[in-house]
């Protein structure tokens, strides 16, 4: 998720503290993902992500992606914080040291379960540059077009074989014409996750809307995406199979303070499934986070 913080319980500024989020709750015994709220309980554990990897400024999407994707800090090799894209010097280290290219090269079964359109996907792969691909050089679909897994289109989120980066079809079906695919809901799209990494050891899937709308800075607005994820989420618990992991992370903190943009709170991870309360206990900032799922994943296979 990008763009989720810890942030203060004040349901006044905080939509994760305003929103209704029956899923979060039922998995959080009740609390709320906020500052000093860390915990490890059962198979749920909620840890914070120090986000500033010991750069002055406001941490940012692109260097944050890659920190979190490859387990390098991007920030100080970059020398400061960059967003919202990987910037160029950094989109090779994505591609060829990210998470998704190190598990298909150990020949681990692994999945980018974000649908993109085809002819996006196309230019991008052809080297055209163009300011509306702008969204393709994020980190997960850069890593995923490193690892060949940038190939779930249109077909694929009309099957249910993909989801859609804000979740819902809605973006898809309005803005890109495609109206013939199917108007689902979060909840419905939290179980097409779930298959999709019922059959993969690995699964990736990003979701944007959450920094998006804290940019925007309306408050009933981001109640709305918060209530959306929850549904979502709540999907992907009632059809994940039994003893798989599931990891929420994020790159920075925004979405938890509307009265501001990107925060310095640390980025929400949180972890439920086998081995949750000990990985967490390992995550000490974004770079702890690929390692992590690659140790998980080693010994998956």
């Amino acid at each position: 998720m990008d763009g989720v913080g810890l942030g203060a319980d004040d349901p006044a500024v905080n939509p994760l503290v305003a929103a209704d989020t029956p899923a979060l709750t039922r998995l959080l015994a009740g609390r709320r993902p906020v500052r000093d709220a860390a915990f490890r309980d059962g198979l749920t554990a909620l840890a914070g992500l120090d986000a500033t990897l010991g750069v002055d400024g406001v941490p940012q999407s692109g260097t944050g992606h890659t920190a979190l994707l490859t387990g390098e800090n991007a920030v100080r090799s970059f020398g400061r914080h960059y967003g919202p894209w990987v910037p160029t010097a950094l989109r090779p280290v994505v591609m060829e040291r990210g998470l998704l290219r190190r598990a298909v090269d150990r020949g681990v079964a692994t999945a980018f379960a974000n649908a993109y359109p085809e002819e996006a996907v196309a230019l991008v792969k052809r080297g055209v540059q163009d300011r509306r691909l702008g969204p393709l050089r994020a980190g997960p679909p850069l890593a995923a077009l490193g690892a060949g897994l940038l190939d779930r289109h249109t077909d694929a989120l009309e099957r249910g074989d993909a989801v859609a980066s804000e979740i819902v079809n809605d973006g898809w079906r309005e803005r890109l014409g495609r109206g013939f695919l199917p108007a689902i809901t979060a909840r419905d799209a939290g179980r097409n996750l779930a298959a999709i990494a019922a059959v993969h050891t690995l699964t990736l899937f990003a979701h944007y809307s959450t920094d998006y709308v804290g940019h925007r800075g309306s408050f009933q607005e981001a109640v709305a995406v918060v209530e959306r994820l929850d549904a979502f989420l709540g999907g992907v618990l009632d059809a994940l199979p039994t003893g798989t992991l599931l990891m929420v992370v994020s790159d920075h903190g925004n979405i938890e303070d509307v009265r501001v943009e990107h925060t310095r709170n640390e980025a929400l991870a949180l972890l439920h499934g086998p081995g949750a309360a000990d990985l967490a206990g390992r995550l000490r900032d974004l770079t702890h986070v690929a390692p992590a799922l690659l140790g998980v994943v080693a010994q998956a296979t």
